[in-house]
């Protein structure tokens, strides 16, 4: 943990899961998966950038035919709260039409994201079926009404970084999950 130690000390309040507690979710996660579509083949659309490190794990406790591909919208704009507004940040979406799709993400917080690329992923490119997997999903009142079909971790209302997670693209590359401290908030 050598160079990130820095940053453990100075910038995160606490840690919330150790690299070895999200593995051991993500595993049980993936299997649990491969058991529900039962052998049939699968794509996998990982939401960019914060949901690649989540897939990158996933896709490998998922043992069944799988495709993969990635979306990329935007609802931050380096915040920390979300805009109210989903930006598809390309004009060509995955091709799925009438593959049984699980679409991937970090964070699940207002809803309006996963809510928004499922309706157009059902509107514009016909899959078989479509679920939605996050590796943490905030404990809070959603701005629409959506729930992910796989949740590693529930959590507070609180700002977390690491594993994907970023705060104006920093703190990704940590190998767990934090609480930044108030303080580092708007200091990048």
């Amino acid at each position: 943990m050598g160079q990130n130690e820095p940053i453990l000390g100075e910038r995160l309040e606490r840690v919330l899961f150790d690299q070895g507690t999200i593995r051991e979710c993500i595993a049980g996660m993936g299997g649990r998966i491969a058991q529900d579509f039962h052998g049939e083949p699968l794509t996998i659309v990982a939401v960019l950038q914060g949901g690649a490190l989540f897939m990158a794990d996933l896709i490998r406790e998922i043992h069944l035919p799988l495709r993969i591909d990635a979306v990329s919208v935007s609802s931050y704009l380096g915040g920390t709260e979300s805009s109210g507004k989903v930006t598809f940040l390309q004009e060509k979406l995955p091709n799925i039409e009438g593959r049984n799709v699980l679409v991937v993400d970090d964070i699940l917080d207002t809803g309006r994201t996963l809510s928004a690329i499922c309706s157009r992923f059902r509107e514009e490119c016909n899959p078989k079926s479509i679920r939605t997997a996050v590796l943490l999903s905030k404990k809070i009142e959603r701005s629409v009404e959506f729930e992910a079909d796989y949740v590693g971790f529930e959590i507070g209302n609180e700002f977390v970084v690491g594993y994907g997670l970023d705060y104006q693209d920093e703190y990704r590359n940590l190998p767990m999950i934090g609480v930044l401290k108030d303080e580092w908030i708007g200091r990048i």
